[in-house]
């Protein structure tokens, strides 16, 4: 199975940048979108549905801004938009499909770097959701959640990683809220599973030509349950073209598509 997760930042740019195009040649089970940036009745035109998918798109209710979606191959046994808590699900950040016990999410965690008001927003979703995440866990469900978390975990996991750590998206709470989902919580950071490389980075700010220095940040991820880490077959992170300020990271799980 594969699977690709990507942050588009705004799917109707990366879609006049060739991200539709690319995805037809790269075998996907599962496609996994964030920062749509559109509302469904935006996606009219039949790029936005690719013929190989079943397609299920969770905006938000303010126009323009984040949204999520979810490509798959197979028909889902069921499709679920949002976590039943109204002030995060208006923003459309968690869109999850179910086949069986296995239960692929797109989630897009609230940046804090606007202003000090969405910094204690993205505290408020952190506390409530590593709980959530280790019920679903202890329930028996076998989960992927992928998506932008909006955290870079380790110093290995951005360039500048002095100059930041004052920096929402590298603060020292969220730092220990990555602890406790790889640690306590049981959660696998399934693309370290097989890739401990050096500067293997998700996402470059479009200042100081960043991208080309490749001064960036992996703030994009793939989290599973334990019982699929020895299911990570390969890990890779897609930079030959750019389609948005997020490069797509693409994942081989040993498993049934």
């Amino acid at each position: 199975m594969r699977v690709i997760t990507c942050n588009l930042n705004g799917i109707r740019s990366a879609g006049r940048k060739g991200f539709f195009h690319w995805l037809r040649r790269q075998k996907a089970d599962v496609v996994c979108l964030q920062e749509l940036k559109a509302q469904v009745h935006q996606l009219e035109d039949s790029l936005y549905w690719p013929p190989s998918f079943h397609c299920y798109y969770h905006p938000a209710e303010k126009k323009g801004y984040s949204g999520v979606g979810i490509y798959c191959r197979r028909e889902p046994d069921a499709v679920i938009e949002g976590v039943g808590r109204p002030e995060f699900d208006r923003e459309g950040r968690w869109i999850e499909a179910r086949f069986g016990d296995l239960h692929i999410v797109s989630l897009y965690l609230p940046s804090g770097s606007s202003s000090e008001e969405r910094q204690q927003v993205k505290f408020q979703v952190l506390d409530w959701l590593l709980p959530y995440l280790v019920e679903r866990r202890e329930s028996g469900q076998r989960l992927i959640v992928c998506g932008d978390l909006n955290i870079a975990h380790k110093k290995e996991d951005l360039k500048n990683w002095r100059g930041n750590q004052k920096n929402s998206g590298f603060l020292p709470e969220e730092r220990a809220w990555m602890d406790r989902l790889f640690g306590e919580a049981g959660f696998v950071d399934a693309f370290r599973q097989v890739n401990r490389e050096a500067d293997q980075y998700t996402w470059w700010s479009n200042r100081g030509r960043a991208w080309e220095k490749n001064v960036g940040w992996r703030i994009d991820y793939q989290v599973v349950t334990p019982d699929l880490a020895d299911r990570v077959q390969a890990a890779g992170i897609y930079k030959r073209k750019r389609f948005s300020d997020h490069a797509p990271l693409i994942m081989d799980y040993a498993l049934e598509d």
